[in-house]
């Protein structure tokens, strides 16, 4: 069984998400008194809504640490971003990971590619051996089939 998640994305987005919430944080105490020429000022509410849209947009960042991909001798369970997949050996051709690309997809026999944005290229080695296990289990599934032998269920 082989389950990969992205590893540096993720720490990039925490990094990142926690950093938002806390300028956004930073922002609303800033938020005091009139808002220029006018009637207006700031009251409480603008101040929690403020930490309200820095919690918000870090939900968003952490949306990119949702990615993961999951296969065994059965298939191949993905999920990106947005959307999960889940796919047997049997309608898969390939993995690829093109040179330049961002991330590894699985070429699927009716020509289609399904981006695994668990495998990113920034990961380096572990995003390569990841591919290599992927690249296994597939060869794995190929010489079931050859030798005539039931893939399990």
């Amino acid at each position: 069984m082989v389950t990969v998640r992205p590893r540096r994305i993720r720490v990039v987005c925490w990094a990142s998400a926690i950093a938002l919430v806390v300028v956004f944080s930073l922002v609303a105490t800033s938020l005091t008194g009139a808002t220029g020429d006018g009637y207006g000022s700031f009251q409480r509410g603008d101040q929690f809504a403020m930490v309200g849209l820095g919690v918000f947009g870090a939900l968003g960042f952490l949306l990119f640490t949702r990615p993961r991909v999951v296969a065994d001798a059965k298939g191949v369970r993905v999920r990106n971003v947005i959307g999960s997949y889940e796919l047997p050996w049997e309608v898969i051709r390939g993995v690829r990971f093109d040179r330049g690309a961002p991330w590894a997809s699985l070429e699927l026999h009716d020509d289609d590619l399904l981006p695994m944005v668990a495998l990113q290229a920034a990961d380096k080695e572990s995003a390569v051996e990841a591919v290599r296990a992927l690249r296994r289990l597939h060869q794995a599934h190929l010489a079931a089939l050859a030798a005539g032998q039931p893939t399990p269920r």
